[in-house]
């Protein structure tokens, strides 16, 4: 595998993009979805001494308690702004909070993730592309234009069919900035630039202005 050309730098936050071999659906499915989900709030701690399985296997409400425990904790590889699963890909904004953090959180999610589809499906081999696309988040106005890129992808790429369903889309972050879930996302850093979650859904639906936006992030979403 080529060596990454883009250092990642600890306190420094990250669009992090990977899709499915051969862009096969994979995301599609109930059990499927809240594994990865699941998987993505286990594997951002440093060290919590035990597997996934072997956790999975815990009471559900100390599960709960430990998966959304407080942001400010410091035992932590990434802290996770926002997310989306699509049906062939998924979307992170991560910020690095050791050193290394963003690289070991990546593996061992797709590893994880990867032997526990494998084994549903009696299936060998890999999932996802080689290497994770990554994209350094540069300035505020890059870091909310990337945070609507992420939330609005169900809707722009037809996923959902209207704006009502965007607001219920599980298998995104959406739903915890607008109040409506309790999460493991780190809300705070994109949310102080919005009055309340009313205003941060005005900014994500204001049609016009993301069009006109649009052609300017393409570049901000991929590695080049």
């Amino acid at each position: 595998m080529p060596r990454r050309s883009l250092p990642f730098v600890t306190g420094e936050i990250y669009h992090i993009f990977n899709r499915t071999i051969n862009k096969i659906p994979v995301f599609t499915k109930l059990r499927i979805n809240q594994r990865l989900i699941i998987s993505l709030s286990f594997y951002r701690f440093t060290n919590l001494n035990v597997s996934l399985s072997r956790f999975l296997t815990w009471d559900k409400d100390l599960q709960e308690e430990i998966l959304n425990s407080p942001e400010e904790n410091p035992k932590i590889k990434v802290s996770i702004l926002g997310f989306c699963l699509m049906p062939n890909h998924y979307h992170l904004l991560c910020r690095q909070e050791e050193v290394g953090g963003i690289s070991k959180f990546v593996s061992q999610l797709q590893n994880s993730f990867t032997r526990y589809c494998n084994l549903r499906q009696q299936k060998k081999g890999y999932l996802f592309e080689g290497q994770f696309k990554a994209v350094r988040i540069e300035d505020d106005q890059q870091l909310l234009h990337v945070s609507r890129y992420i939330h609005l992808n169900p809707y722009t790429s037809f996923v959902v069919k209207t704006l009502a369903e965007l607001d219920n889309y599980q298998w995104s972050s959406l739903p915890e900035y607008l109040a409506a879930r309790k999460g493991f996302c780190q809300t705070k850093i994109i949310a102080a630039f919005f009055k309340n979650p009313a205003s941060y859904k005005q900014f994500l639906t204001d049609q016009a202005d993301y069009q006109r936006t649009l052609k300017k992030i393409k570049h901000l979403v991929l590695e080049r």
